[in-house]
C-alpha cells in the first residue's frame, strides 16, 4: 500500500511536423523538370489510454516527460516524409488530466481501454509542388512543418466505485468491506490502518456493485488535514454513501457527533454533502446501551438518510442493509463524469497568432506564426519574397501594421531580420 500513488504530474509534447522539401525533376533529357519537393509528415500524437490493468500513478514518479515521435521531412520526387509515431501513456481506469496552467479538466479516463488524443502532433510542411503557378514555374522555397509546444498537466486518480464507505478511522469500514465482498483489505485495531482506497465487488440479486473502502477521515479533512484532500477525492464519482459509524463509543467518541463531523468535511469538499447515504450503525455487539443507536437514528432522519445497525464482525443485521443498498442503487444516476474544460489539440498555425509591438521606434512582429512564415523564405528567390509580401497583405498584417502607426519606410522585424515597410 505504501506505492499507492493518486497525483502526479508530467510534462507531454507532440511531436513536430515534418519540412516540406524544395527539389526540381532531374532525368536525362529532360530539362526544366518543374519542382518535385514532397511533403512533411504529420508529426505524431499524443494519446491517453485507461488500462484496466493499472490501479496507481507510482509509474510517473519515475518518468514524468513524454515526447512524441516527429515526422520526417518530405524528400524528392513527391515523396511525402514518414509521420511520427504516437505516443501511448497508459492511465489508471478513473485518471483525471488537468491543465497545469488553468487547472481545467482536459480529459476524464472513466471507461476500460477509453482512448483520448490529448495532444495532435504538428502538420508536415508543404514541398515546393504546391507553390507552383502558371507564373511561377520553379517555386525555390517550401513551408516547414508545424513546430508543437510543450504542455504541463497534472494526473488525479479518482476511484470508480458506485459506493463509498467513509467515516472516522478505526470504526469498522475494511471489516465491513471484507464481509459484503471478497475484498481482502489489510484489518487492524489502530488507525489509518487504510492507507489508500481498497476495492470489492458485490454480486447480489443479478446486480454487480463496486464498493470503495474510503481511508477514514478526520476534522478539518476538507481543508486538507491529516490526509483529507487524498481521502476526498476518491469519493467524487460515487453514488452512495456508505456512512459507517462506530456506534458503540469505543473510541471515547461520541457517535452522533462522529456522525455530524464528517458530514461537515463532506460538506466542505464540493458537493459530497448532497450525495445519498445509507448510515451504519457498526459494533452493535459492543452495545451497552441501546440510547446511542437511538439517538443517531434520530439525527440521521433529520437529514433523510436510514439507519442500519450492524456488526460486521460478527456477521450480524446485514441482511437488511445489503437489501436497502440493492434497492438505493436502481435508481441511481450512473457514475459521475467530470466535464471536459479545455480541448489542447495542436492544429495548423494560424497567422493571427502574432503580436505587434513598437521598440524604440521599430515595429516588431513576434509570435508563432510569424516564425513559420519566416521559416517558408528564401530571401535569395524573388518570387519567394513576393509570395511572403502577398501573404502579409492578405493575412492583413500590412494593414495591422498601418493601424499601429507604421509608415513608407518604417523598419519592421522579424525575428533577426529588418524589412523598410512599404505602401
Amino acid at each position: 500500500m505504501a506505492n499507492f500513488v493518486d497525483r502526479a504530474k508530467i510534462v507531454c509534447k507532440a511531436g513536430d511536423g515534418g519540412n516540406g522539401c524544395v527539389s526540381f525533376h532531374r532525368e536525362k533529357f529532360v530539362q526544366n523538370g518543374g519542382p518535385d519537393g514532397g511533403d512533411g509528415g504529420d508529426g505524431g500524437s499524443v494519446i491517453l489510454y485507461a488500462d484496466p490493468n493499472l490501479h496507481t500513478l507510482l509509474d510517473f514518479r519515475f518518468k514524468s516527460k513524454y515526447v512524441a515521435e516527429n515526422g520526417e521531412p518530405g524528400a524528392s520526387a513527391r515523396r511525402t516524409g514518414r509521420r511520427g509515431g504516437e505516443l501511448i501513456i497508459k492511465v489508471p481506469v478513473g485518471t483525471v488530466l488537468r491543465d497545469a496552467d488553468s487547472g481545467k479538466v482536459v480529459a476524464d479516463m472513466a471507461e476500460p481501454e477509453e482512448k483520448r488524443v490529448i495532444l495532435r502532433g504538428g502538420r508536415g510542411g508543404w514541398g515546393n509542388t504546391h507553390f507552383a503557378t502558371p507564373t511561377r514555374q520553379a517555386p525555390n522555397f517550401a513551408r516547414p512543418g508545424v513546430k508543437t509546444e510543450a504542455h504541463t498537466f497534472f494526473l488525479e486518480l479518482k476511484t470508480i466505485a458506485d459506493v463509498g464507505l467513509v467515516g472516522y478511522p478505526n470504526v469498522g469500514k475494511s471489516t465491513l468491506l471484507s464481509v459484503l465482498t471478497s475484498a481482502r483489505p489489510k484489518i487492524a485495531n489502530y488507525h489509518f490502518t487504510t492507507l489508500s482506497p481498497n476495492l470489492g465487488v458485490l454480486r447480489m440479486q443479478g446486480q454487480d456493485m463496486v464498493l470503495a473502502d474510503i481511508p477514514g477521515l478526520i476534522e478539518g479533512a476538507a481543508e486538507g488535514a491529516g490526509l483529507g484532500h487524498d481521502f476526498l477525492r476518491h469519493v467524487e464519482r460515487t453514488r452512495l454513501l456508505l456512512h459507517v459509524v462506530d456506534v458503540s463509543g469505543s473510541e471515547g467518541r461520541d457517535p452522533v457527533a462522529d456522525y455530524e463531523q464528517i458530514n461537515r468535511e463532506l460538506a466542505g469538499y464540493g458537493d459530497l454533502s448532497q450525495r445519498p447515504q445509507i448510515v451504519v450503525a457498526n459494533k452493535t455487539d459492543l452495545l451497552e446501551d441501546e440510547t446511542a443507536l437511538q439517538r443517531l437514528t434520530e439525527r440521521a432522519a433529520e437529514d433523510g438518510w436510514s439507519v442500519f445497525g450492524i456488526s460486521a464482525a460478527a456477521h450480524q443485521g446485514l441482511e437488511p442493509l445489503l437489501t436497502a443498498l440493492v434497492e438505493a442503487m436502481r435508481d441511481l444516476p450512473p457514475i459521475q463524469r467530470f466535464q471536459e474544460e479545455i480541448s489542447l489539440l495542436e492544429d495548423k498555425a494560424r497567422l493571427e497568432q502574432y503580436d505587434i509591438t513598437v521598440e524604440d521606434g521599430v515595429y516588431v512582429l513576434s509570435g508563432p506564426a510569424m516564425e513559420r512564415l519566416l521559416d517558408s523564405v528564401n530571401f535569395s528567390d524573388e518570387e519567394s519574397l513576393a509570395w511572403f509580401h502577398r501573404t502579409l497583405r492578405r493575412e492583413g498584417v500590412i494593414d495591422a501594421l498601418r493601424e499601429k502607426g507604421a509608415g513608407e519606410g518604417s523598419t519592421v522585424r522579424i525575428e533577426d531580420m529588418e524589412f523598410d515597410f512599404m505602401e
